[in-house]
Parts: structure tokens; C-alpha cells; sequence
């Protein structure tokens, strides 16, 4: 054509030659476009979906067991333990055939052809349409759904959740796979035109990006719950992790700017929701007693969600920095843990102000309990709950040693309390009054009969009831058994010895002494069972 227009002197020659450079043009851009259809390797998700990590958090407000406590705490499946998936893992040699390796070279001959014949833009349009169609097919096949925030709302969590488990997963292939492929592929087939590359690229990229970050965004507003906050911070996390790959590879600033608005956001849904359950837990007033003082379903599902929440820790600690306010962060009563307080990350301090609050909104739970020393079993038995999940957890970590001896002290005092309300009365029939000085030995009589009458029924009082009560913890109960043990029996032994002759020697002794102190000892060991057991061991005696 060139050699044409400079020596002929034909312009009918010249003519037909153009027509003739603009048919093939016309045939290779059909051709073009059905290579690149033809050629498209489908993609398959199963391949690419690496290890999945599972780490178990049962939302049950009370494990394995079906509970209405908490509908207002939080609309989740109660029935069953939830399992929370962080998403996939790839690896970073991961790649796949986005064409087909045979047809890349004749691909690559086609392009360079066009373009040195003046058509690069009819190419250009080919292959940036076939291949966004391509990109959105992949898309559809990790299961991204074009969706807003109307109809995010109409969705149940349970199947959001899916959704949002699939996006997570989809922006890590699409990113770190799919884009990082087709900028290979895009560069390999359009070398030798810098601007065709780029362009190309951009164009592709732009549709398939702007769709992932369309549903983040609608999430990123959406209404907030507290049982969305991990999906949300996987989110993050997984938008987080491919940005600087999507910086790297898209030239377009306004499509890198809108995926670090939409991270911006997601951020503060995080931020938000945690602030709601933090709300939540405060304001959660329920009237409830649990049966036997048994764990509160609150402690259970707080301390569940704290342990999987210190995953994030992380994450977290980088946007709570700077966000602690007095109502968030109340310090502690002593200058100690003020200290400690100061030194702790951004997402230690709030833990500890969010149990604190845990802890007060059970104290007051604990006084709809009328009986003293059932008030008591139920603290002992939800803080030393708390402690054992925060030893058994990173939690321990954040909150330290020092937090930990503090509430152990508490379950000790708490013991205490409940020693002296429980059994300081009963014991306090085997005090010498009335049986000390008299010279009257038919008054002293009657009144160690009376003593011996009333101990036996307070002790039977306290085995039927207090075998009933639950002590979960196996260390705490055994612990329990022995400080009563050390406090009663010793008292029962010494008033028997001093007292027990004068009784044995009337009629119906043993409607007075009932019980040995092997006795006593033995039946100590049902306390605390939560059986419904009702005095089995005192009844085969006096059955006897």
C-alpha cells in the first residue's frame, strides 16, 4: 500500500487496494473475535479454592441447647454451634489458563497485524469486550451477585452470610488470579504498543472491580448487626490484602480511589457494629433466673464472640487506635491496672471495658436470685466461666496476667460470701449456748437435743437444695466441697465430742446423731451436681 500510493500513478489501483486491506481487516477482526470466544478457557472455582481455615464460634447463647434469651441480642440460628470461615487461602504461584495456550501466539500474529494496518482500535474493542464478558462470566462463577442495598436488606443473614463468604473469596481470585492473568495476558499479546496495554487493561479491569466493590459498599452501609461484625472484618481484610496488587496493576487513580473509599467504609461498619455489641451487652436486661445459677447464656455468647473477635486483633487495633473515649475505656480502681490500662493496644483496652460490663450487668442478675448463697454459686460460677475462657484463648494475652489474678480473687471472695451465708447459720447450732454452765442437766439436755435437731434438719435443708445447684467447673466445685468440709466438719466432730456421750445415753439417740462425720463427708461429695437427687443418701438411712 505504501510503495502503491507513492508509485503509481493509478488511483484505481490504489483504490482497490485499500478495499482490499480493509475486507481482510474486517475478516481478521470476525476471526479475531471468534479466536478469543473459542479460546476462553472456563473457569473452575472448585481448583482455586485452596485450604479453607475453620474456626468454630457457637452463637448458642447455651451450647447445644435450643434459647429464646437473646432474640433481641442478636437474629441468629441458636439450634447449633456456627462455624465462622475466614476464606481461602492462595498461594502465591497460583495461576490458571484464562485462553487457551494454543491460540495465544495466533492471537498475538492477528493483533500485531491489525495494528500495523491502522485498525488497533477495532482490535482494541474486540478484546476489550470478549474479555470483560469473560471476567464477568468468571464473576458469576464465584458467585458475586450484582446486588444493593434495598436488596441487601430483604436478604435473610443466613444467606448474606453465604454471599458475603463468597465475595471474600472472589476478590482474592479476582484480584490475585484473574487480573494478575489477564494483565500477563494483555501485555504478552499487545507488546510492542505501550498504550494498547494499558488502556486495554484498564478498560477490562474497571468493569470487574467496580462490580466486587459495588456489593462491599452496599454492605458498607447496610444495617448494622452484631452477628455481621467477622464477615465484615473478612471483608476488609480480604479488600485490604489484594489493594496493593489493584494499585500495581490499574492505572485508572478514580477505580484505585473508590476501592480505598469502600475500605474506608467497611472499616467503619466494623467500628460501628462492634459499637453496637458493645451497646448490646450493657443494655441487655433480661429478668430471667437460670435454673441451678448455672452460666447466663449472655456470658456464654459474649465470651464465645470475644474469642473469636481477638482473631482480628490485628485489624482491629488499627481502627480502634485513637477511638477510645471514657464511656468506651472506663479505667479500673487501682493505679496497677490504670498502669496496665495504658499499655494496653487499642483493642485490649476496649476488651476490658466491654467484660467489665459483663461483669457488672451480672452482678446485677445475680440479685434476682432471693437466696443469698445462690446469688453467690452464681457469680462464682460465671466469672470463674470468664476467666477460663480468657485463659484458654489469646484473650489472656491481651488482658494479662493481672486481670486474670484479680478475677481469681474474686471467685475467692465470692466463696467466701457464700460459705458464710450458707453454712455460717447451720454452724452455728453447734455453738456452745445454753449447754455451757447450767446447773440444771435436764435443761442441758433438751438443749443439746434441740442443737443436734436443728443441725440435722439445716443440713438436710441445704443437701436438698444445694445438690440441685450446679457448679460447672470440676476444679471450682472440688475447691468448694473442701472449704466446706474444712469449715463444718471439724465444728461437728468437736461438738460430738464433747457432747455426743450425754445423748447417746438417752431414748432415740439417733434421732439426734444422725450422722457420723464419714457421713457428713460422704454426702458433701453430692453438692453442687445439679442432679435431682432429693435427700437419696439420707433417705436409704432412715429407711434403715
Amino acid at each position: 500500500m505504501d510503495e502503491l500510493s507513492i508509485q503509481s500513478d493509478s488511483a484505481k489501483i490504489v483504490e482497490r487496494a485499500e478495499n482490499a486491506i480493509q475486507i481482510a481487516m474486517s475478516r481478521f477482526e470476525d476471526e479475531f473475535r471468534h479466536m478469543l470466544i473459542r479460546s476462553t478457557v472456563p473457569l473452575d472455582a472448585e481448583h482455586l479454592h485452596g485450604s479453607i481455615r475453620r474456626v468454630a464460634l457457637s452463637f448458642a447463647s447455651h451450647e447445644g441447647e435450643n434459647s429464646d434469651e437473646f432474640e433481641s441480642f442478636a437474629d441468629v440460628d441458636r439450634g447449633s454451634g456456627i462455624f465462622h470461615e475466614r476464606g481461602i487461602s492462595l498461594g502465591d504461584d497460583l495461576r490458571v489458563d484464562l485462553i487457551n495456550p494454543d491460540a495465544v501466539d495466533d492471537l498475538k500474529e492477528i493483533v500485531d497485524r491489525m495494528i500495523r494496518s491502522g485498525y488497533e482500535r477495532e482490535c482494541l474493542n474486540v478484546y476489550i469486550s470478549v474479555r470483560r464478558d469473560a471476567l464477568d462470566e468468571c464473576l458469576v462463577v464465584l458467585g458475586v451477585e450484582k446486588l444493593g442495598i434495598e436488596d441487601i436488606q430483604k436478604i435473610d443473614w443466613k444467606s448474606l452470610d453465604e454471599k458475603m463468604k463468597k465475595w471474600i473469596q472472589a476478590v482474592k481470585v479476582s484480584v490475585r488470579v484473574l487480573l494478575t492473568g489477564e494483565k500477563r495476558l494483555c501485555d504478552y499479546i499487545f507488546s510492542g504498543s505501550d498504550d494498547s496495554e494499558e488502556g486495554c487493561f484498564n478498560e477490562i479491569a474497571k468493569g470487574c472491580v467496580r462490580k466486587l466493590l459495588n456489593f462491599a459498599e452496599a454492605i458498607a452501609i447496610g444495617e448494622r448487626s452484631v452477628e455481621k461484625l467477622f464477615r465484615i472484618l473478612d471483608m476488609y481484610e480480604a479488600l485490604a490484602y489484594v489493594l496493593p496488587d489493584l494499585q500495581a496493576m490499574v492505572p485508572d487513580e478514580f477505580v484505585i480511589d473508590e476501592a480505598k473509599g469502600v475500605l474506608s467504609r467497611l472499616g467503619e461498619a466494623a467500628k460501628g457494629t462492634f459499637c453496637e455489641f458493645e451497646n448490646a451487652v450493657r443494655s441487655e436486661t433480661s429478668k430471667k433466673t437460670m435454673l441451678n445459677a448455672e452460666i447466663h447464656p449472655l456470658a456464654r455468647y459474649v465470651m464465645n464472640y470475644l474469642r473469636l473477635l481477638v482473631v482480628y486483633s490485628n485489624t482491629l487495633d488499627e481502627l480502634l487506635e485513637g477511638d477510645d473515649d471514657e464511656d468506651s475505656c472506663r479505667l479500673g480502681d487501682d493505679g496497677g491496672e490504670n498502669l496496665e490500662l495504658e499499655t494496653m493496644s487499642p483493642l485490649a483496652r476496649r476488651l476490658f471495658s466491654l467484660i467489665a460490663s459483663l461483669e457488672g450487668n451480672l452482678e446485677r442478675k445475680s440479685k434476682l436470685y432471693v437466696d443469698d448463697s445462690l446469688q453467690y454459686i452464681f457469680l462464682m460460677n460465671n466469672i470463674q466461666y470468664i476467666v477460663q475462657k480468657v485463659k484458654d484463648s489469646e484473650l489472656g494475652k491481651l488482658l494479662g496476667d493481672r486481670w486474670v489474678r484479680k478475677r481469681r480473687g474474686q471467685v475467692r471472695v465470692y466463696a467466701t460470701s457464700y460459705l458464710r451465708a450458707s453454712w455460717g447459720r447451720l454452724l452455728s447450732f453447734l455453738k456452745e449456748e445454753g449447754t455451757v454452765g447450767s446447773s440444771n442437766s435436764a435443761l442441758k439436755l433438751a438443749a443439746l437435743k434441740e442443737k443436734f435437731k436443728n443441725f440435722n434438719a439445716g443440713f438436710e435443708e441445704l443437701y436438698r437444695i444445694q445438690t440441685g445447684w450446679k457448679v460447672a467447673d470440676p476444679q471450682l466445685r472440688e475447691e468448694l466441697r473442701i472449704s466446706i468440709s474444712a469449715k463444718a466438719l471439724p465444728a461437728y466432730r468437736a461438738f460430738v465430742g464433747r457432747h455426743g456421750s450425754q445423748i447417746e445415753n438417752t431414748r432415740h439417740a439417733g434421732r439426734y446423731i444422725k450422722y457420723s462425720s464419714d457421713d457428713l463427708e460422704n454426702y458433701l461429695l453430692d453438692l453442687f451436681e445439679g442432679s435431682a437427687c432429693v435427700l437419696n443418701h439420707l433417705r436409704r438411712k432412715n429407711s434403715s
